[in-house]
């Protein structure tokens, strides 16, 4: 056994029974790092020097959290993450993304309650009742 796998073999014993890195850590960790890309331009005055506080915070926060035995409450905290902020972000782009791609349909919103309407494209002015509150858009599809 060479000393890389010794190292391996060290490192697995010590994490085993801790959280290691999640999604809201690998969040933390690319905040840290933009953070700190943005301080190397505003190192002068207050502002660098907040940056830097909050920066040094967020990386002790999170090598707490990947060290940490907890795992019930840092398992909480990961999904409460992902429940609240990545999937939304991500099914926002990905709708985006497949609305931009759908060349058969038109989408409209609702102004009052902001649902998302589907209508099939060359159909001329329309009128769309929203399935969610019952208001009527116009539009031309």
């Amino acid at each position: 056994m060479n000393v890389f796998q010794r190292i391996g073999n060290a490192l697995s014993r010590f994490m085993y029974g801790r959280n290691g890195p999640d999604q809201l850590g690998l969040c933390m960790i690319w905040l840290i790092i933009i953070l700190n890309l943005v301080n190397v331009f505003v190192h002068h005055g207050i502002a660098g020097a907040i940056l830097n506080v909050v920066a040094m915070a967020l990386a002790v926060c999170t090598i707490y959290r990947i060290f940490s035995r907890n795992l019930y409450k840092r398992r909480g905290e990961n999904a409460a993450f992902l429940n609240k902020i990545w999937y939304p972000v991500c099914r926002r782009f990905t709708d985006a993304r497949t609305r931009a791609r759908d060349k058969d349909h038109k989408y409209f919103t609702c102004p009052d309650c902001h649902a998302v309407c589907r209508v099939p494209r060359g159909k001329g002015n329309i009128v769309i009742t929203c399935p969610r509150c019952g208001n009527q858009i116009r539009g031309k599809s």
